[in-house]
């Protein structure tokens, strides 16, 4: 017989639980991806640069006070850094630094500039002579034949070195006599100095505040290109500082121990050009050669001694003050420095110019960084997506 068990019912009895759904082998469709979303992204960056570009374009004629200041102050920051951990406020190392960047500045501007100023102008005034002596020297030196043959060059050439000659005073007394020239000195020295000062209290803040603008998940690598840039950019522009002193002083030096007119003039344009690859030794040669050449006529060998100064301090710059003080800071070639100086002064002047390494400098780490990128990739590689 079979027997039934009757269990009494318990109301504070859990329910057992419904089974769990069998697991399908097949997993579950990826939403579907936006196929123009890695080109947004680029699309930003690019309308971002243009944008940027542009108000660089429309502001350049202004900008040179506050291009000197960020470039000082992103040169002074490591100094006041330096000694805010020694116990100093940010404020009061801030106002030491640049006091003491500024008085050494005026005082060796107050010591050259008169010096400089006075030799120029005393150049400038002696370049319608020069005209006048050269247009006698090329009527002496040009054969009869060659006037029968081109007839009317030497007339052409005595015009356009004539209008040269009373176009030359009239320029500099322009350009001296400016009230919008002295106005726009003033607003420099004015405004460059107070820009500094503030750039350097409040460094680490404008530090953080673009850190914080970065989109969070390519701040990463953001931080690493910027690092790049910056060690690119202190090693080439400290090197370069001093490779332009040392060669303003060897120059003017030794211009002015061969009795060259104007050799300070010579010296310092010579070693300020210098950080221009190729285009700043013709520049600096081309003008030391030439007024030893009018000046030293027939007398060759102060020429040749003129010659091999330049040819030392070439040699010297090429060989030992670029390798040992700049080395491959930017690791860019000299073409690419040459056009990005050409182009970036030709579209904002001497803005332009002044930031054209720095920005170069910038673009090779990006570029860079960019092919490396691309030998990871699958498109280098091949394979899979």
């Amino acid at each position: 017989m079979k027997e039934y068990c009757m269990t009494a019912y318990d109301p504070t009895r859990t329910p057992p639980a419904d089974p769990a759904p069998a697991r399908s082998s097949t997993p579950a469709p990826a939403p579907p991806r936006d196929p123009m979303q890695p080109y947004g992204k680029v699309f930003a960056w690019v309308a971002i640069a243009l944008v940027a570009g542009g108000l660089l374009w429309l502001l350049s004629s202004m900008l040179l006070p506050f291009v000197i200041a960020l470039i000082l102050s992103y040169f002074l920051d490591p100094v006041v850094r330096a000694l805010t951990r020694r116990g100093l406020s940010r404020v009061v190392a801030a106002l030491m630094v640049a006091l003491l960047t500024f008085g050494t500045l005026l005082a060796v501007v107050g010591g050259m500039v008169p010096l400089v100023l006075a030799q120029g102008s005393e150049l400038m005034g002696m370049l319608p002579d020069s005209w006048a002596q050269a247009e006698d020297q090329l009527e002496d030196t040009i054969p009869d034949v060659v006037e029968e043959r081109f007839a009317g060059v030497g007339d052409l050439v005595s015009r356009a070195l004539g209008t040269l000659r009373d176009t030359l005073p009239n320029l500099a007394e322009q350009m001296a006599g400016s009230v919008s020239g002295l106005i726009s000195v003033l607003m420099f020295w004015v405004v460059m100095p107070v820009v500094t000062v503030y750039l350097l209290m409040d460094w680490p803040r404008l530090i953080a505040a673009v850190d914080s603008l970065l989109p969070r998940p390519q701040a990463p690598t953001l931080r690493g290109l910027a690092r790049d840039m910056d060690a690119a950019l202190a090693g080439y522009i400290r090197g370069q500082v001093m490779v332009c002193s040392i060669l303003i002083g060897y120059y003017s030096v030794a211009l002015s121990l061969v009795g060259l007119p104007f050799a300070i003039v010579v010296g310092v344009v010579t070693g300020a050009v210098s950080f221009i690859p190729y285009v700043g030794m013709f520049i600096g040669t081309s003008l030391g050669v030439g007024i030893a050449a009018w000046q030293f006529w027939g007398d060759p060998g102060w020429i040749a001694a003129v010659v091999a100064i330049y040819a030392l301090g070439l040699f010297a710059e090429s060989e030992v003050l670029v390798p040992r003080l700049v080395g491959d800071a930017v690791n860019l070639h000299p073409v690419w420095l040459i056009f990005a100086v050409i182009a970036f002064g030709t579209l904002l002047g001497f803005v332009g110019a002044l930031i054209a390494v720095p920005l170069a400098a910038a673009t090779g780490v990006v570029v860079r960084f960019g092919v490396h990128r691309y030998w990871q990739s699958t498109l280098y590689r091949g394979g899979a997506r």
